[in-house]
């Protein structure tokens, strides 16, 4: 029975291994949208975002929250994404690692437009931290508590008027760990 649960939760994992369809679902965590309004957004063509879509919506990181009408008949589907979250555990290295692939491949894409607006006078901050810190098991409890509760807080209480950020967090271990005396680690 876990066997089956555990393959159900890669299917995200490898659709998410994409930074097409990042960039996708992220979008689509801001408002629902239709392939049409997403192809303006990212400059590809309609027709190639349905495959991406599809894979998003096989994974059941996306569903259709309705169906609008156009002009003449035909009508176009509205995607939101749904509340399912995939957790990091279940998902193999080799996932994990194709995951943060194209997810530094979409924050590189945020980062060249950023770069690109404020050549053009436009106000964006772009901050880039890459560091190596040694921790005993204490502090790294802290230091990841405290960032994650830095992003549910501002998860939990968004500000309308505040700028939308891409947000990259990453904690990897550069060598073993000392087997824990309390059992496990809390973190």
């Amino acid at each position: 029975m876990a066997k089956q649960r555990t393959s159900g939760w890669r299917s995200p994992h490898r659709a998410l291994a994409d930074p097409l369809r990042i960039r996708l679902l992220e979008a689509l965590w801001e408002r629902p949208q239709s392939a049409k309004e997403l192809a303006e957004w990212t400059g590809v063509p309609s027709d190639r975002l349905y495959y991406h879509l599809t894979q998003l919506e096989e994974a059941k990181l996306i569903e259709i929250a309705e169906y609008r009408r156009l002009s003449g008949g035909k009508v176009e589907r509205i995607y939101r994404p749904t509340e399912v979250e995939p957790p990091g555990d279940v998902a193999t290295p080799e996932e994990l690692a194709h995951f943060l692939s194209a997810s530094l491949e979409a924050t590189q894409v945020d980062i060249a437009t950023a770069g690109a607006a404020q050549e053009a006078g436009e106000r964006r901050d772009i901050s880039l931290v890459r560091t190596t810190l040694r921790l005993k098991e204490a502090e790294l409890a802290e230091l990841r508590g405290h960032i994650l509760e830095l992003l549910r807080k501002a998860q939990e209480e968004p500000d309308d008027e505040g700028t939308w950020t891409r947000v990259v967090f990453a904690l990897v271990d550069l060598q073993a760990r000392k087997p824990s005396t309390n059992g496990g680690d809390s973190a």
